[in-house]
């Protein structure tokens, strides 16, 4: 068991928890590095289904807000979005059939990460957002990129832009999840139960070869928004988004 995740393996199930939840499973450098060292790990086991969830109240809240003040010189920056294209290519491309859980709340980072998995299902009160535009920066993770691909190009910009937390529900009906439950626990053991009553051999396959030929789009995209991150918070916009949040109060954005 680690600090910042927890790992249960059940015969061909592997559940990573992430496990910050006084901060609603917020990602700081810690978590990213735990999650990205054993997810390298679980890549090369034998398991054949990867689920994602995150303990207690939220799946993930995104970007500690803490991580991102700190990190403020461009190496630290630099070393932290590395890892965040690692998490994200290698749940992309496990060869497995991966599963995003959210028992809470997914917003910004946490969102984009749950959506790089091949199922997202929600409880019904889950709350969904890709909100990084509330703080005057662009989504990352590979959000943009997963937007577009499960909301086509123009909705998902409008989405991105409007930034607005959605219950499950509504994530559902426009497509950004696939299924919700009242009891998310029960709803997973019977997916669970069905996957391994299937052919995962072969529906591995098939996600490789669809997965893969997208792999280059999906690794374009994180070294895009590396970039346009790195000048999006340089921003007047994302330093008053910061003081703005730090201070409970609306921002006051002039798109500089």
């Amino acid at each position: 068991m680690n600090k910042t995740i927890n790992i249960l393996k059940e015969g061909p199930i592997t559940t990573i928890k992430l496990n910050r939840p006084d901060q609603l499973n917020a990602m700081d450098v810690e978590l990213l590095t735990e999650l990205n060292d054993e997810l390298q790990k679980i890549k090369k086991d034998d398991s054949k289904i990867l689920v994602l969830t995150g303990e207690g109240k939220a799946f993930s809240a995104g970007g500690d807000m803490k991580t991102m003040l700190q990190e403020s010189d461009p190496e630290g920056f630099q070393k932290v979005m590395g890892i965040i294209k690692n998490i994200v290519i290698t749940v992309y491309s496990m060869p497995k059939v991966t599963i995003s859980a959210l028992n809470g709340a997914a917003a910004g980072l946490g969102l984009s990460v749950a959506l790089a998995a091949d199922y997202v299902i929600a409880k019904e009160d889950a709350k969904v957002a890709m909100n990084f535009i509330g703080i005057g920066l662009i989504p990352d993770g590979g959000g943009h990129f997963f937007m577009e691909q499960r909301l086509g190009a123009v909705k998902a910009k409008q989405t991105i832009w409007e930034g607005k937390m959605m219950t499950a529900k509504e994530a559902q009906s426009i497509g950004l999840v696939d299924f919700t439950a009242d009891q998310l626990d029960l709803a997973l053991s019977h997916y669970l139960n069905k996957l391994q009553q299937s052919p995962l051999q072969s529906m591995i396959t098939t996600k490789l070869i669809i997965n893969n030929k997208q792999l280059p789009q999906l690794e374009e995209v994180l070294n895009q928004e590396t970039q346009g991150q790195a000048k999006m918070r340089q921003t007047h916009d994302h330093k008053e988004g910061i003081d703005a949040f730090l201070n409970k109060r609306e921002p006051q954005f002039i798109g500089e």
